[in-house]
């Protein structure tokens, strides 16, 4: 463990160094324009609170906050540091799996109506379907797709809401067995999520649980319920309901936004109401209505999760950047209308769009903006079947926001990249010819281990740099990389996800990949497609016969920034999977509840969480970790990293075609220019 870091980067190390010139150029426009965004306010916020950065202050009563000291060790209640610092942790815990289990269970609920018949949606999953039926011990040759579907989603809600204690029928039915087994020794199996979620705010109200390691076991209950409920369960569902990845070829970045088209972007996770739009944005009535006032057709651009989720199951949706850039990509002014659902939508895109023609649409209860127009399911999901009503209301509304652009306003950097995305284990099985095959890459050294690389961003390191340079490193090291969420636009930028990427890979991963024509990291989703990363490494796990915490496997999230992310990292430590990041969780003011996380969980789970403010080192202690990893289960070394790395090919590229053209950005046009 690093000690925390008390300073951070500014907007000028920002624009100095991260790794795409589309962000610098957007953060000179913004600036020019004198518009505000998360870089601006970042700084504003300087210097950071120490007790909030060290977990030291509680304020869940309204005796505080109380602050932890030398000079007054406890709180008013007589908690100290070691109690708050874990209360404090555990409530982010439970609000990751509030997170994703409430938006999980929208599709939950859909999938239920759709397989009732109560609403009119076609199951695209049926062989996710199948294969659930069959694991959860419900398959029956006699029953319907849509048959098996409702009683899956029933079960699904059943383990996300159960009150009445009682099996968790999707962790009994997916889990290892060695896992299981531990889980139950150790007291951490949950009731479901809901109950886990409740408990944790219940034990950490005034003057209940006060034995910080008692706190800590619901951390890992909650960390279970997350996993199995609010990830796997939700994850379930969407491929049941709209079926599993389908690989694909893309453009994305900013570059990629065209000017003659009505441009939607929808901003989220949530996929039901998204999908419903772009069936509604294929219409040839919408189309033609859209034509009539000038515009080419409807064009969809994806914002954090809503875009990867889209992009993966359907297809004609562009991706543009993460939660962190949205008001980057507001900023263009070629975009009409911002459709917005559930999390990681920051309050200053209304600022920013007030400053453009962009008409902003919330569509959930959960997630209101001021300002913005409310086109949504309601509080009880009683509208699920007005979902083609809803989508039809937002195109059009978008429609009508194309003819309101500002003259002079359309600023479009040039940077854009092709990318392949679409992976799933299924598919990925298939170009391999099964698991066996993968196994021998891996034994041989060929690959040297798989890192799932994820996660949000966060400001207090370089915007997307950690996650470039971590993968820079792993593929070098003939280390294969998955990745999802808001970490992926990233790398999807540039050029990692695309076969051409294996220029900057090591000679092992050259051979596996090259002849299947794949790229060095593979784009699997959304951040709930850490389910998918999972599954992954639990098919690796059985082909071996090996536990996942002996196997060359890891999670890593550099830039994590929220509850969710927390989640994630304590979802594959429970595996027997270390975690790796740059960023510190608000621990360090317990050295208790510290080594409980760095430490003490290596005996426990079999997995503890590294942190490392350098990402090229902690790339290097993963490789590391993997080589010792290997040697143990007596696989062969893999072979010394090539020299080169992908971000600076990039950088040579980026740089000689600035120089060719004899510019750095462009006002008022759409290019065709690739960075590849």
């Amino acid at each position: 463990m690093t000690s925390t870091k008390k300073t951070f980067p500014t907007k000028a190390d920002v624009m100095a160094r991260t790794p795409d010139s589309a962000v610098r150029e957007m953060l000179a426009h913004l600036e020019q324009a004198g518009i505000e965004t998360p870089f601006d306010r970042f700084d504003a916020q300087k210097p950071h609170c120490g007790f909030g950065l060290n977990g030291t202050c509680c304020k869940n009563c309204h005796m505080g906050p109380c602050r932890i000291t030398p000079k007054s060790p406890k709180g008013v209640c007589g908690a100290d540091a070691h109690l708050i610092v874990a209360r404090n942790i555990l409530r982010w815990t439970a609000a990751g799996a509030a997170a994703h289990g409430s938006r999980g269970r929208e599709v939950m609920l859909a999938l239920k109506a759709a397989g009732d018949g109560a609403i009119d949606l076609p199951i695209l999953g049926p062989e996710k379907v199948l294969a659930t039926a069959k694991a959860f011990g419900i398959f029956d040759e006699q029953k319907s797709i849509k048959e098996l579907a409702g009683e899956i989603a029933m079960i699904l809600l059943d383990d996300l809401c159960r009150t009445l204690p009682g099996p968790h029928r999707t962790l009994e039915a997916m889990a290892p067995p060695e896992r299981l087994q531990l889980w139950r020794e150790l007291d951490i199996l949950p009731i479901g999520a809901y109950h886990e979620v409740f408990e944790a705010l219940h034990r950490t109200t005034t003057g209940t649980d006060g034995d910080w390691q008692n706190i800590v076991r619901q951390m890992l209950r909650c960390g279970l319920a997350f996993a199995w409920s609010s990830v796997v369960g939700s994850s379930i569902a969407m491929d049941c309901l709209y079926g599993l990845p389908k690989r694909s070829r893309i453009s994305t970045n900013l570059g990629a936004i065209s000017e003659d088209t009505v441009n939607i972007a929808v901003h989220g996770h949530s996929p039901v109401l998204v999908a419903a739009i772009v069936k509604a944005s294929k219409r040839d009535d919408l189309i033609a209505i859209s034509r009539e006032g000038g515009a080419a057709t409807i064009r969809l651009y994806g914002i954090c999760c809503s875009g990867h989720s889209a992009l993966a199951k359907f297809g004609d949706i562009t991706p543009l950047t993460n939660a962190v850039g949205a008001e980057l990509a507001l900023a263009t002014g070629a975009l009409d209308l911002w459709v917005a659902d559930v999390q990681d939508v920051f309050p200053g895109i209304m600022d920013v769009a007030a400053c453009f023609h962009t008409r902003v649409v919330t569509t959930s209860d959960s997630a209101r903006l001021p300002g913005a127009e409310h086109i949504a399911f309601d509080h009880h999901h009683s509208n699920l079947d007005q979902a083609d009503q809803l989508a039809e209301r937002i195109v059009r509304r978008g429609i009508q926001a194309y003819g309101e652009r500002q003259s002079g306003k359309v600023f479009i950097p040039q940077a854009r990249m092709e990318a392949e995305v679409g992976f799933s284990v299924e598919n990925i099985l298939s170009t391999f010819g099964g698991a066996d095959v993968l196994l021998e890459h891996l034994r041989s050294g060929r690959i040297r281990g798989v890192v799932n690389l994820v996660g949000c961003n966060n400001l207090k390191v370089v915007y997307e740099e950690a996650v470039v340079k971590v993968a820079d490193e792993l593929i070098a090291h003939d280390v294969l990389a998955l990745t999802n969420g808001c970490a992926a636009y990233a790398l999807l930028k540039l050029g990692f996800c695309l076969p051409e990427g294996l220029a900057a890979a090591g000679t092992g991963l050259n051979a596996a990949l090259a002849p299947h024509d794949l790229p060095p990291v593979w784009h699997m989703g959304e951040c709930l497609d850490n389910a998918r990363a999972s599954a992954f490494f639990r098919v690796i796990a059985n082909a071996s016969g090996e536990s996942l915490k002996q196997l060359p496997l890891a999670f890593s999230s550099p830039e994590w920034s929220n509850e969710k992310g927390l989640g994630a990292a304590m979802g594959f430590r429970l595996l027997g999977l270390n975690s790796y990041h740059c960023i510190a969780p608000p621990v360090a003011g317990s050295d208790k509840v510290s080594k409980f996380i760095y430490e003490d969980t290596q005996e426990l789970l079999g997995a503890v969480m590294v942190v490392d403010s350098d990402p090229v080192a902690l790339a290097k202690r993963i490789v590391a970790d993997f080589d010792v990893r290997r040697s143990a289960i007596g696989w062969q070394p893999a072979a010394a990293p090539v020299t080169g790395r992908l971000s600076e090919l990039y950088k040579e590229q980026e740089h000689a075609h600035a120089h060719r053209h004899g510019h750095h950005h462009t006002h008022n046009h759409h290019t065709e220019e690739h960075h590849e």
